[in-house]
């Protein structure tokens, strides 16, 4: 079947977004003052004006995002839905660069962070094809478990962000990690069915089968 393809370009768009997620992180982190704590700090707030090398920060929500949008354009075998909903959570991604947060916050920068947040969230029961003949990552089930996952840890963030509790930094690098890294699941799944399917065809040609 020609849809469970992804096209290369897809496999590596979802395999750099977690690898360029994770880099820009410890990278932003490294360059500010001995004083920054990851812990307790937000990753807009490396990317805010003032910060240190504000720019990486900033580079990594663009390169991030624009890796979202080409693995949902190249991810053929999810749902319409999901695809929508990855390619505008990837743009939501890279409005939050060009709306960095400042001191006392920012509403647009929020608006497309929570955006950005919620369609990682909510994109993979979106996507979801039933079987037969559905990748592992696109199954139902599984859909439905990594969405409720990642609301978990997207909860488990905006109770730290709202409490102003000791943990926020932890709580949103494992919220953001998760959700880049389910993309490249997908696809891996995807591409591990396609060179199945010639096989399934030539036995079905097969005499007494």
């Amino acid at each position: 079947m020609r849809d469970v393809e992804v096209p290369w370009w897809g496999a590596v768009s979802a395999a750099a977004a977690p690898v360029l997620l994770i880099a820009g992180l410890t990278a932003s982190a490294r360059l500010q003052p001995a004083s920054f704590d990851a812990f307790n700090s937000t990753v807009s707030s490396v990317a805010a004006p003032g910060a240190a090398d504000s720019w990486v920060m900033s580079l990594t929500f663009v390169v991030v995002g624009a890796c979202h949008v080409v693995t949902g354009l190249a991810l053929r075998p999810a749902a319409r839905a999901g695809r929508i909903t990855l390619v505008g959570a990837g743009l939501a991604g890279v409005l939050v660069a060009a709306f960095p947060t400042h001191l006392g916050g920012s509403l647009v920068h929020a608006w497309w962070a929570g955006i950005g947040f919620a369609g990682l969230t909510v994109w993979p029961v979106m996507a979801r094809r039933r079987p037969p003949g559905a990748p592992w990552g696109l199954r139902p089930a599984n859909c439905w478990t990594v969405t409720v996952t990642l609301s978990a840890l997207t909860l488990w963030f905006a109770v730290e962000q709202a409490s102003q509790g000791p943990l926020i930094g932890i709580a949103e690098r494992a919220a953001g990690t998760a959700q880049t890294l389910w993309p490249l699941i997908v696809v891996m799944s995807c591409r591990r069915l396609a060179p199945a399917e010639p096989e399934l065809a030539a036995d079905a040609l097969e005499p007494g089968r």
